[in-house]
C-alpha cells in the first residue's frame, strides 16, 4: 500500500512548478535583459534567504557570494552565446527538473536505504538512482532531437554530459541540505509553496550551472554542450 504521507506535498509542488516553469522558460527564450533580470532577482532572493538563515551575521556573507554568484554568472554566460545559449540553458534546467522529478517519484515509490541520513534524512539511494535515470533519458532524447541518431557517439556523449550534470545537481541538493542543517532550519524560505525558498528550488542549479559552463568553455567550445 502506498503511504499517502509521502505524497502530501505533491499538489503544492505541481502548482508551483506550473506557475514558475513557464515564466522561467519565457525569460530563457527572450534572453538579454529579461534573462539577466530573472537571474539577478533569483541571486538577490537567495542572498536574502542566506542572510536570514545565518542570523544576519555579516561574516557569513562571503561564503554566500562564493556559493551563489558563480551560478548566476555561469547562467548569464551560457545564455550569452547567440548560437547555442538558449538551448544550453534549457538543457541544464530541464536536466535539473528531470533529476528532481525522477528522484521524487523513485524515492516515494521505492523508498529504501537513506542516501545521506546525517545531511538529508529524506533522500534515498533509490531516489538518487531515479534522478540519474531521468537525466540519462533526457540526454539521449537531446541527442535524438538535436540531430543525433539516438545511438553511437552522439548519444553516448549526451548521456555522459547529462549524467555529469545530474550528479552535480544532486550534489547541489545535498550541499544545500547540509547548509540548512548547519543553520538549524528546515527550509531556506517560504516563498514557493511545496518547495520552501528560492534557494531550496535552485540548490541543484547552483552546482549544475557552473559545471555546464566549464563544459561549454573547455569541451563544447561555444557549441551545444551535449554534442
Amino acid at each position: 500500500m502506498v503511504n499517502a504521507a509521502r505524497w502530501q506535498d505533491l499538489r503544492l509542488r505541481v502548482i508551483s512548478a506550473a506557475l514558475l516553469i513557464p515564466m522561467a522558460v519565457l525569460c530563457v527564450w527572450l534572453g538579454g535583459l529579461w534573462f539577466t533580470a530573472m537571474v539577478g532577482m533569483a541571486v538577490i532572493a537567495m542572498g536574502w534567504e542566506w542572510w536570514e538563515m545565518s542570523g544576519e551575521r555579516p561574516a557569513l556573507l562571503l561564503p554566500a557570494a562564493l556559493y551563489i554568484l558563480p551560478a548566476g554568472v555561469a547562467l548569464v554566460w551560457l545564455r550569452g552565446n547567440l548560437g547555442a545559449g538558449m538551448a544550453n540553458v534549457l538543457f541544464v534546467l530541464v536536466l535539473v527538473w528531470g533529476s528532481d522529478i525522477g528522484a521524487y517519484l523513485a524515492g516515494r515509490l521505492i523508498g529504501g536505504p537513506k542516501l545521506a541520513p546525517a545531511i538529508s534524512p529524506g533522500k534515498t539511494w533509490s531516489g538518487a538512482a531515479g534522478g540519474l535515470l531521468a537525466v540519462a533519458l533526457i540526454g539521449w532524447l537531446a541527442a535524438l532531437l538535436g540531430g543525433g541518431d539516438g545511438g553511437g557517439g552522439d548519444a553516448r556523449r549526451a548521456v555522459l554530459v547529462a549524467l555529469a550534470l545530474g550528479v552535480a545537481a544532486q550534489l547541489g541538493d545535498l550541499l544545500e541540505s547540509g547548509i540548512k542543517r548547519g543553520f538549524g532550519v528546515k527550509d531556506s524560505g517560504w516563498i514557493i509553496p511545496g518547495h520552501g525558498g528560492v534557494l531550496d528550488r535552485l540548490d541543484a542549479v547552483l552546482v549544475a550551472a557552473p559545471v555546464a559552463a566549464l563544459i561549454g568553455i573547455f569541451v563544447a567550445r561555444g557549441a551545444l554542450i551535449w554534442q
